[in-house]
């Protein structure tokens, strides 16, 4: 007989999200508990957006606009593109599943950077599709060369995460547009660039820059991060209208609340509410840049919104150390960095008592 599940899917790790605040309190008796484990916004989401958002409840009862009119027209207009050159989704990564969904067979391949963001391999593997991954070179930095040469006539989609998550170090733009000209038109090219508000360095470049020069880039983007949104799930990809059009036939409809669309139009609104953020992540990092090295770790250059750190010894342990003192962070030893943690930045307080009990613990 046939077995119910297919073998793509009985062999599938799945996503492990960051341990939530109300689990490890009840679990270790504490209260109290700080979590730096999923790049979430430390100052809370707009109070614009929040406002809008029980203005919006009162009309749950009713099925959301499912071509979220209003906000893809502003979204366009903040990003100087056509909105016929925007898709909404609930988070970024139903558009990565959208992307996998529309334009791949099982017997295409997808080509990923190793040790690079799960969700890709994840979803590819969900989906049945035959995936091949490039190592990172060293620095964990993605090798472009090297995934251009993997490229084969089996290949119709590559995922490129840029700021890289969980490394969070990042390619320029000279890179990726030698990257691209290599790419041939026919495969499509997944630019996340989730992280890309905090990047503040000149060679870095948007996606949503170079997409009419190469039609084959999708731009991926996300409201989770840098506005505070993460919990009502939306993000947009940004790609030539006639991709756009075959993505919105796959597309589920009302994929979009009442209330996220109500949010993610007050938070396009509230550019001090952004700046807030940034200048806060800023003073994180450099918070952490200064203050870990002390303690013998190790750093990537962040380009986004929390410090990859290297403890060069099994990081589970110090992960649990640090659960015990009402700290979250997130180890990474399964998925290839057995020494490493990703540490979000937080509010001040937060990343002083973060570095409070590492000193603790490692000592």
């Amino acid at each position: 007989m046939r077995p119910l599940v297919p073998p793509h899917v009985e062999t599938l790790k799945p996503y492990v999200p960051g341990k939530p605040i109300e689990e490890t309190e009840r679990e270790f008796g504490l209260t109290g508990v700080i979590k730096l484990a999923s790049n979430e916004n430390p100052l809370g989401p707009s109070p614009r957006a929040l406002e809008a958002m029980r203005r919006a409840s009162a009309n749950v009862h009713l099925y959301p606009d499912a071509t979220s009119f209003h906000l893809v027209r502003r979204l366009a207009e903040s990003l100087g593109v056509q909105p016929q050159e925007v898709v909404l989704g609930s988070g970024s990564n139903e558009l990565i599943e959208l992307l996998i969904r529309t334009f791949t067979t099982p017997e295409d391949e997808i080509l990923l950077c190793r040790n690079s963001f799960s969700a890709y391999r994840i979803s590819a593997q969900a989906h049945g599709r035959p995936f091949v991954e490039v190592p990172m070179r060293e620095g964990f930095q993605y090798d472009l060369e090297a995934m251009a040469r993997a490229v084969t006539p089996r290949t119709r989609l590559v995922f490129l995460a840029n700021p890289d998550n969980p490394t969070g170090t990042a390619f320029g733009r000279a890179e990726l547009e030698a990257f691209l000209a290599k790419v041939p038109p026919e495969v499509l090219v997944a630019y996340d660039e989730a992280y890309f508000e905090f990047v503040d360095w000149p060679e870095y470049v948007s996606g949503v820059e170079l997409f009419r020069r190469f039609p084959n880039l999708v731009a991926l983007r996300t409201f989770s991060k840098i506005h505070g949104l993460a919990g009502i799930r939306l993000g947009y990809g940004v790609m030539d209208a006639k991709l756009a059009t075959y993505v919105q036939r796959t597309r589920m409809p009302f994929n979009l609340t009442v209330v996220a669309q109500a949010a993610g139009l007050a938070a396009l609104e509230d550019v001090e509410h952004v700046q807030r953020t940034r200048e806060n992540n800023r003073n994180g990092l450099r918070y952490f840049e200064a203050e870990l090295p002390k303690l013998g770790i190790r750093l990537t250059r962040s380009h986004a919104n929390f410090v990859f750190a290297d403890f060069q010894r099994s990081s589970t342990e110090l992960y649990e150390l640090l659960l015990r003192k009402g700290v979250i962070v997130r180890p990474f030893a399964g998925g290839g960095f057995p020494t490493c943690l990703r540490i979000s930045v937080g509010t001040p307080a937060e990343n002083e008592r973060c570095v409070r009990a590492l000193k603790e613990v490692l000592a």
